[in-house]
């Protein structure tokens, strides 16, 4: 995928869901992988042309393994003109040699958005930006029916009113395989995840399940996606659709 049509596609999500204002200042949460990345990259070209003037901070939050290095995160930074910041925690000792989780991921994750929200607010941030793409998208509806029985995604704007921050997800139209060439083609700087639960979670079975099912029934995918932003779920109904 090339630079211009990862600007088109993101614009598009952030136009539709009137993601961003005229005086934002917004959170880029960089995990180290593909998806964050490109996102950073994807909002830090759209600031430069994109009708509404916003702000970036870049943030790292470290979960306290030892062998993350985020310098070549830092560099990136630095290059795309993005203020960044790393923000150490001991979450994996919590998460890992405290609780002994056995499903460590949801323990993880509410964490890591905390200190986030935490960082994005002492920044002066008023929103954050997450990097869930279109497969995301797909494997989260399906996961709410297999494991929770309801139909059910995350939304494309969500107001935290504990935290006074809005999170938006500008990748939502974008396919993780166009991520993949994307990474590839500007050769990004992306971390192994050192979490040994990487790989052996629920969504990588999900993951797993969807190439599956397209394969067995094509267009699948699209079926999923379509499902989510039909309307039924009201969070999912573009801005000019709205009455």
């Amino acid at each position: 995928m090339q630079l211009k049509r990862l600007y088109s596609l993101a614009r598009k999500a952030i136009d539709d869901y009137a993601m961003i204002e005229d005086g934002d200042r917004i959170a880029v949460g960089i995990s180290g992988g593909k998806d964050s990345l490109a996102l950073l990259y994807a909002l830090a070209g759209l600031r430069r042309f994109y009708p509404k003037k916003f702000e970036l901070e870049a943030i790292t939050v470290s979960l306290g393994f030892d062998v993350f290095d985020t310098s070549k995160i830092a560099a990136l930074c630095e290059e795309l003109g993005v203020h960044y910041t790393e923000v150490k925690t001991y979450i994996a000792e919590v998460v890992f040699d405290v609780r002994k989780e056995t499903n460590p991921c949801s323990l993880c994750a509410k964490m890591r958005k905390g200190a986030l929200n935490d960082a994005a607010k002492s920044l002066g941030c008023n929103k954050s930006a997450y990097a869930h793409h279109r497969d995301d998208v797909i494997e989260t509806a399906l996961m709410s029916l297999i494991y929770e029985g309801h139909f059910y995604c995350f939304s494309p704007v969500t107001y935290l009113d504990r935290t006074d921050i809005t999170l938006i997800r500008p990748l939502i139209y974008i396919d993780e395989c166009d991520v993949i060439g994307f990474k590839k083609l500007y050769d990004l700087p992306v971390l192994k995840n050192p979490c040994p639960a990487d790989g052996v979670t629920k969504r990588e079975y999900v993951k797993g399940l969807v190439k599956q099912l397209e394969k067995e029934n094509p267009g699948f995918r699209d079926r999923m996606f379509h499902a989510v932003t039909n309307g039924v779920l009201p969070a999912w109904v573009p801005v000019s659709d709205r009455k």
